[in-house]
């Protein structure tokens, strides 16, 4: 089972591969503001996107200031996210699951749980 921390880093590079994928002209600092890390943690793992293959580098075409890129998803990249997206949802179920149980316990414990009770009226 993955750490927590290597879960952690695991759901920033899919927020920031789902973003790049919806707008791949996203600054750097626009990425880091929609995640909610630093610009220099954003830098990092763009970087280490496009040194594993997973991103690539573009010129914007008609972007006067060609000091612009723009971060296009490959298909080794694509299917990353594929992977660590099925890998999130499977995660986040079993936590789901887990919340659930922890609910129906303090529910119980509290006087909470609501068991199907017979109507008052006799099955009507």
């Amino acid at each position: 089972m993955a750490s927590r921390r290597d879960q952690q880093q695991a759901e920033i590079r899919l927020k920031v591969m789902r973003l790049i994928s919806q707008n791949p002209e996203m600054s750097t600092r626009q990425v880091a503001d929609e995640v909610g890390i630093s610009n220099g943690s954003a830098y990092y793992v763009l970087t280490a996107l496009v040194e594993k293959g997973f991103v690539k580098l573009s010129n914007f075409k008609k972007n006067p200031r060609k000091g612009q890129y723009a971060y296009l998803l490959t298909p080794k990249g694509i299917r990353e996210k594929s992977l660590l997206t099925h890998s999130f949802i499977e995660r986040k179920r079993e936590e789901f699951e887990v919340l659930k149980e922890e609910i129906r316990a303090l529910e119980k414990e509290a006087g909470l749980a609501f068991e199907a009770t017979p109507s008052p009226r006799g099955g009507e």
